[in-house]
């Protein structure tokens, strides 16, 4: 196996027992870097200290990670003005806080019957959010429920 040393440098192809030994006489680990490679190659480091290193390397990248989260509104077809805008309102913070929105429409019943009035109330809840945010996916229905997605602004 190709060998090499704790600063980097080459110590050339030497026996698993050679290699081994020279690890030990510096206290450190013999560790597998490329198994395929012909021969395979090896380096003495310690392992201990460079897995410390991977795990905080990444703790760092997910702590700088932006997460989105979708948030859910649920409405009925029979909402109230005053209802109405609550949820408009709460739509419109989750966007400036920058998650997307997902606006459920449930129909109960004899509801469905009239699936345009749910529509309308979701085209509604698009024209007024259009200086918030953008239609990601447009209204989609899956059984009794008509669902739209919001994304912020860029």
């Amino acid at each position: 196996m190709r060998v090499i040393g704790a600063n980097g440098e080459q110590l050339g192809i030497l026996s698993k027992s050679k290699g081994l030994e020279l690890a030990r006489q510096s206290e450190l680990d013999l560790v597998e870097v490329a198994a395929q490679a012909q021969p395979p190659v090896c380096r003495i480091m310690d392992f201990s200290k460079y897995k410390y290193e991977q795990e905080k390397k990444d703790r760092l990248t997910k702590k700088h990670q932006a997460v989105i989260k979708i948030k859910e509104i649920r409405v009925k077809p029979k909402i109230e003005e005053h209802d109405y805008q609550v949820k408009l309102k709460h739509l419109h913070l989750f966007l400036d806080k920058g998650n997307k929105v997902k606006l459920n429409l449930f129909y109960r019943g004899r509801e469905l019957s009239h699936a345009e009035l749910g529509r309308q109330i979701v085209e509604r809840f698009i024209q007024d959010t259009q200086g918030k945010g953008v239609v990601e996916k447009p209204p989609f229905r899956e059984g009794k429920v008509l669902s739209t997605v919001f994304a912020p602004m860029k």
